[in-house]
């Protein structure tokens, strides 16, 4: 389970925690969260975001929002992730979620093992949603926040399955994109889309 160890390790300073949502997905944004947490007021049962269900998520982001010092979000779209690949569109998506915190920190944790080009002290963690609590909060709010975007989009796009795929690539989602070919959501640049516009 996470826990605040590394965090601890920058005591006093505010350290925010920042994940992202949709690296794999076919079609949509990628989206950034970064979360400042308060040690003696985080909510309980903080986890990588992908070990919850969708209920708890639900309830943890409405908490997280509501108790921690504060938090902001990051978009890069899909153009950006065609124009910059999706490792940079992400890097990127993390630089804007820093960016939109009201209160600036003193390091930052980030999920993975690669940093976005900053002069912000900072640390890549592995597994960083599994490990601490600071990056398990914003992997929930990253989450939540594009799950409904793509939720969002499905109501104009219904036959892809958005609604419950995310933009994924499953069997209905794929069935579709070779049906009816690709919506400006998708990523030209992934290899089942790009695929689809040679032929």
């Amino acid at each position: 389970m996470p826990d605040f160890a590394h965090e601890a390790l920058h005591h006093p300073g505010r350290v925010a925690g920042v994940d992202e949502a949709g690296r794999g997905p076919l079609a949509g944004p990628v989206v950034a969260a970064a979360v400042i947490l308060r040690a003696e007021d985080c909510p309980d049962g903080l986890n990588d975001s992908k070990k919850l269900s969708a209920t708890r998520r639900a309830a943890l982001e409405v908490e997280i929002k509501a108790r921690a010092l504060c938090w902001g979000l990051g978009v890069a779209s899909v153009e950006e992730i065609d124009d910059l690949n999706i490792l940079w569109a992400t890097m990127l998506a993390m630089t804007r979620a820093v960016d939109a915190l009201t209160h600036d920190c003193a390091h930052v944790l980030v999920d993975g093992n690669r940093l976005p080009r900053w002069d912000r002290p900072s640390t890549a963690i592995v597994e960083g949603d599994a490990k601490c609590l600071s990056i398990a909060a914003a992997s929930i709010l990253a989450k939540e926040a594009r799950d409904r975007m793509m939720v969002e989009a499905a109501l104009a796009h219904p036959q892809y399955g958005w609604a419950s795929n995310k933009g994924y690539g499953s069997a209905q989602h794929l069935a579709a994109l070779r049906t009816h070919g690709p919506t400006p959501l998708h990523r030209r640049s992934f290899a089942p889309v790009a695929q689809l516009l040679l032929l």
